[in-house]
This record gives structure tokens, sequence and C-alpha cells, in this order.
């Protein structure tokens, strides 16, 4: 089922990178259903379908949030965890977490993809989520969380920037 309001702008999913995969950007209110079943927006559900035939894939984030990412921008990403050495705790841990959490999921004719228990579960989300696009792959968020952290974003001070964003002028 899909939420009421969307906060985002017009068609950004019809932007490409170099490589051929789609941006996504915005943030949009949606709802899951009874059955977990997350409605994806019109304006992304077209570019998900171009790049993957709609087979996404969700996982777990250290945020406590999911990440959405269409099949063909996850398998790389995956490749390269999985190639790190599995000796070190850390790398481990971080394999684990994304690549162990992974579940594949498709886009059904409805437009939806269901998102499974364990991942809701990991998340937090129960109605009330918020999709917010990330260039190549989407932010899944409970809207409570959603909004505790875009608070803590706008109350970061101008001095506690990383210094990798120095320069960087809006």
């Amino acid at each position: 089922m899909v939420g009421s309001d969307t906060m985002d702008g017009p068609d950004s999913a019809g932007q490409r990178r170099a490589d051929g995969l789609p941006v996504f950007r915005g943030v949009t209110l949606l709802a899951l259903d009874a059955k977990g079943r997350l409605a994806i927006p019109a304006r992304h559900r077209d570019a998900l379908a171009g790049v993957s035939a709609g087979r996404l894939v969700l996982t777990a984030d250290p945020s406590r949030c999911l990440l959405m990412y269409p099949l063909a921008a996850w398998e790389p990403i995956q490749a390269r965890l999985m190639s790190l050495s599995s000796f070190d705790a850390r790398i481990r841990a971080v394999q684990r977490l994304l690549v162990g959490h992974a579940d594949d999921v498709d886009i059904d004719g409805a437009g939806r993809i269901l998102v499974p228990p364990a991942l809701r579960r990991y998340a937090g989300l129960d109605k009330q989520v918020v999709l917010v696009g990330q260039g190549q792959k989407f932010e899944v968020w409970d809207e409570t969380q959603w909004s505790t952290q875009t608070a803590q974003a706008a109350a970061l001070p101008a001095n506690g920037l990383p210094p990798e964003l120095d320069g960087v002028s809006l």
C-alpha cells in the first residue's frame, strides 16, 4: 500500500550513472501491509524493472535500517565483500551482517516486494516506513527512526562535519 505523503521531486529515477545503473533520490513515506509487503513507488518501479528485471536484494545496515539494491548493483558489492579475508573478525562481522542477511526479493505484478520477517524485525519496521533514495540503492527505515536520524543530522554543528566535506558547497 503506497503512503499518501511523498517528499521527493519529479522523476529522480530517470538519471543514470556511467555504468548504466539508475540513480535513486528522494524520500517517500510508505505503508507496509499486514503481510509485510511494500509497494515500490511507480516512479522507481520502471527503473528497477529495467535494471534487474525487478529482482532486488534487501539486507541489513548497521544503522538498523534496510538497504535495497537492484540485483545488478548488489552483486559486485557482495563479490568484493566475500573476496576479503574472513580471518579478520571485523571483516567477518560485516560479511555476516550484509551478506548473511541479504535476501532476494522480486517486484510482484502489483509493484510490491515482500520484506522478509527477519529483516522487518531487524529494522523495527511496523506499518509506516520511509524509502530513501541513496544513489545506487535505497534505505528502508521505520518512520520514527528516520525522523530521529534526520533530527540528528540537522543538529550536527558545522565544526562537527568530517574533513572530507571541507569545500563542499550546497
